[in-house]
């Protein structure tokens, strides 16, 4: 593991500032749902309203390697099966979708990051109760980011809770530290330790104030394992259940929980912008 950037005061202000448009631009992507809209549609909306707020969206244009093009959409829009990274286009949402909608910001050099999973119109009990069960999960795993508390007390917070439902944790995916980049350590694992690849002990550093991170559970309602699409970006859940996502950025404090940087302004829930189930 690389070295965790604990952040200053004036860069805290700043990732408060980038945390809060994250939190307004979702509120304004989950005002777009509705059946009959393309995800194409959520998408060019939601990245002039970004620019109007002297911001740029974090995704496009990021993560090219050599297998993989750049993403070339501003946000991601992951529908159903899609449990994340899904590319906004031509699709039409349908009454009973669940689709999540993940908005990052760059704002005066800072990041911004929240998703939220939202329904389209009227949906059946078991999308209902899935969005219900994962963002309790991720409640239960921001109350856990405490000053002293390791790294994977919030990956055991959020598997605890989630498998007790009977859904899988996707291991694939993580949590990753925020700031002046897009990714930066730690990475935050949603279990207490991954039966994923690679063989070695996952890091587990104590949680110190000033570190900034995300916390984004990915819960599928069937197997915990995921497969890549080949446009080298769009994970889907292996079986084809569904999959729901919620996101926040945190700051861990000296005392308590953490500041959870996106919450949104002038409410007192600490649910992402959007549905509450």
């Amino acid at each position: 593991m690389g070295r965790v950037v604990r952040k200053s005061r004036s860069e805290i202000e700043k990732m408060r500032d980038a945390g809060k448009l994250a939190a307004e631009t979702l509120a304004y992507a989950i005002g777009l749902v509705k059946p009959g809209v393309t995800t194409g549609y959520i998408d060019n909306k939601v990245d002039s309203f970004i620019r109007k707020h002297n911001a740029v969206p974090a995704p496009l244009g990021y993560g090219e390697t050599r297998n993989r093009p750049a993403f070339p959409k501003s946000i991601c829009t992951s529908v159903n099966e899609v449990i994340c990274h899904g590319i906004p286009g031509k699709r039409e949402l349908k009454e009973g979708d669940i689709i999540c909608i993940d908005v990052t910001v760059i704002l005066d050099g800072f990041h911004g990051d929240n998703a939220t999973t939202v329904p389209v119109g009227n949906v059946g009990d078991e999308a209902r109760a899935l969005m219900r069960g994962t963002l309790e999960s991720l409640r239960r795993g921001i109350e856990a980011a405490r000053n002293g508390a390791k790294l994977l007390d919030v990956g055991r917070a959020i598997q605890t809770y989630a498998e007790s439902l009977g859904y899988g944790v996707v291991e694939d995916f993580v949590g990753h530290g925020l700031g002046r980049k897009f990714h930066e350590e730690p990475q935050v694992p949603h279990v207490a330790e991954s039966r994923g690849a690679g063989g070695g002990r996952t890091p587990n550093p104590t949680l110190k104030p000033g570190m900034t991170f995300t916390i984004e559970p990915m819960i599928n309602a069937g197997t915990w394992r995921s497969e890549p699409l080949p446009d080298g970006w769009t994970a889907i859940t292996a079986d084809r259940s569904l999959s729901a996502q919620y996101e926040h950025t945190i700051l861990v404090v000296e005392k308590g929980p953490p500041e959870i940087l996106t919450q949104m302004p002038g409410t007192k829930s600490w649910a992402p912008a959007g549905y509450e189930p």
